[in-house]
C-alpha cells in the first residue's frame, strides 16, 4: 500500500487501470486485491501486514520501505499499524479492525447475515520484529491492536530468516518469554527451521504459520522458506493452522515470471494439492487455510491461471472436493480454520 501508493477501497481492475504505463507493474506485477474483490470473492477478514526490510535486501531505488537501523524499523512498523487505524477510522464502511472476540463476533454476525456489502475485518500482524526494540514495548504494540508476530523476514536479530539461516539468539527466546504473557500468536513464516523447532518447544502462546508452503512438495527448493514434515506436523500438535501460498514460484521450484515461464505450467490444483497434503499428515481438514500472501511483492503475472484477483480463490473449493473433500471441509480450508483459530486465541 505505501511503496506503491495504492488505495485498496478501489477495485483490483481500477488499480491496473491507474498504474498503466507507470512502472509498478513491472516491480510488482497487476494488483490481486481491492475491496470489490474482496466483497465478490466473501472475505470477511485479512491478515493487515506490518512489514519492511532491512537496508541490505533492498531491490532498487524504487523499493522505498526499508531500514538501516533499529529505531528506523520501529518507525516503520508503528507508521504502518497506525495506518491500518486511520483507515478504519476514515473508511469505516470498507474496513474496521478486529481486535478481539466481541469484534470477531459483530463482524462475521453482519457478514452473516447477508450477500451485501461490507467491511473487511483487518487483524494487525508483524512480518519480521526487528521495529521491537525491546520486551518493554510489547505493552504498547498490543495496546495498538498487534495481534500476531513473525520473528522473520530475512533474518533478525531475534531468529534466523530466509535465506539467512541461523537459530533463536538470546534476545528471541527472551522475546519469546515476553510475548506469551500477552498471548500474542507467534508466526512461524520466514524463519529458519532451526529457530522454529527451537520456538515450538519453548514458546507457550498460540502459534501458525500464516504463509508458507510444503517443503516436502517442492523437492530442491532454493532457500529455507518453506515448512518441512516435522514443522509441519508441530505446528498441527499445536493446534495451529498454516496458509498456503498460491504464488508460482512456491509452487513449482525454478518457476520465474523473469524468464517468462507461462502461468499455465503452474495450475490452481498445485495450491490444492499444497493444502492436501497438510490435511494428509494431520488426519483432518482443521489446520489449513489460504496464506494468499497477496499484498506481497507479486501480481497477477505470477499466480495461477485459473487467479485473476483474489475472488477467484473461491475456485479451491470444487478442487478439493475432487479430491474427496466434504463441502464442510473445502469451507474450513477457505475460511472457517482460520475464524476458529481467531475465535480460540483473540482477547476476549
Amino acid at each position: 500500500m505505501q511503496n506503491y501508493g495504492r488505495d485498496y477501497t478501489r477495485s483490483a481492475a481500477e488499480t491496473r487501470r491507474l498504474e498503466k504505463g507507470t512502472p509498478v507493474p513491472e516491480h510488482n506485477g497487476e494488483s490481486l486485491i481491492g475491496w470489490a474483490d474482496y466483497q465478490r470473492g466473501r472475505v470477511a477478514i485479512v491478515f493487515s501486514t506490518l512489514y519492511a526490510a532491512p537496508l541490505r535486501t533492498r531491490l532498487g531505488d524504487w523499493d522505498r520501505i526499508f531500514y538501516s537501523d533499529y529505531e528506523e524499523a520501529h518507525r516503520l512498523y508503528l507508521g504502518q499499524l497506525r495506518l491500518y487505524h486511520q483507515l478504519a477510522d476514515s473508511r469505516p464502511d470498507h474496513f474496521r479492525l478486529v481486535l478481539n472476540t466481541e469484534d470477531l463476533h459483530r463482524h462475521m454476525q453482519e457478514w452473516q447475515s447477508s450477500e451485501e456489502n461490507h467491511p473487511v475485518g483487518l487483524v494487525p500482524l508483524m512480518e519480521g520484529a526487528d521495529g521491537i526494540r525491546s520486551i518493554d514495548e510489547l505493552d504498547e504494540w498490543y495496546s495498538l491492536g498487534l495481534r500476531l508476530i513473525g520473528l522473520a523476514w530475512a533474518g533478525t536479530r531475534y531468529s534466523g530468516g530466509t535465506r539467512e539461516p541461523g537459530p533463536l539468539s538470546e534476545e528471541g527466546r527472551r522475546l519469546l518469554e515476553a510475548m506469551a504473557d500477552y498471548n500474542f500468536t507467534l508466526d512461524l513464516s520466514h524463519m529458519d527451521e532451526q529457530s522454529v523447532l527451537e520456538a515450538l518447544d519453548l514458546y507457550e502462546g498460540p502459534i501458525v504459520a500464516s504463509h508458507a508452503n510444503c517443503l516436502a512438495l517442492l523437492p530442491n527448493f532454493p532457500t529455507n522458506r518453506h515448512l518441512s514434515d516435522r514443522v509441519i506436523r508441530g505446528v498441527i500438535e499445536r493446534e495451529g493452522t498454516i496458509g498456503i501460498v498460491p504464488l508460482n514460484s512456491y509452487l513449482r521450484p525454478g518457476w520465474s515470471r523473469a524468464k517468462g515461464d507461462p502461468r499455465a505450467a503452474v495450475p490452481l490444483e498445485m495450491v490444492a494439492a499444497h493444502m492436501d497434503h497438510v490435511c494428509q499428515l494431520a488426519g483432518d481438514a482443521r489446520h489449513v487455510g489460504i496464506g494468499s500472501d497477496f499484498d506481497g511483492g507479486f501480481g497477477v503475472q505470477s499466480v495461477p491461471p485459473e487467479i485473476d484477483t483474489i475472488a477467484d480463490l473461491q475456485k479451491l473449493a470444487p478442487l478439493l472436493i475432487g479430491r474427496g473433500y466434504s463441502g464442510s471441509e473445502a469451507a474450513d480450508v477457505l475460511g472457517g480454520n482460520w475464524l476458529r483459530f481467531l475465535e480460540n486465541n483473540l482477547p476476549s
